[in-house]
């Protein structure tokens, strides 16, 4: 990969939401290594936020762009 195609895709929407979605599997994951009182592990947090809390974070995502947007 190119230095400019690198740049291209850490730049696009795609990239952005995929950082998104990552920083929030992260905050999952300390929440609930928390209360389990250990490391849950990333792979664990990741099925488990996919399975509990995936589809209602992207529908607020969603609402939270098309309300910013400039009309």
């Amino acid at each position: 990969m190119s230095d400019a195609d690198s740049k291209l895709l850490k730049g696009s929407r795609l990239y952005l939401e995929f950082l998104a979605e990552r920083e929030e599997i992260m905050r999952h994951k300390y929440f609930e290594s928390q209360k389990a009182g250990y490391d849950v592990g990333f792979e664990k947090a990741l099925l488990d936020w996919l399975v509990k809390h995936r589809a209602d974070w992207r529908r607020q995502r969603k609402e939270q762009q098309h309300s910013a947007a400039p009309a």
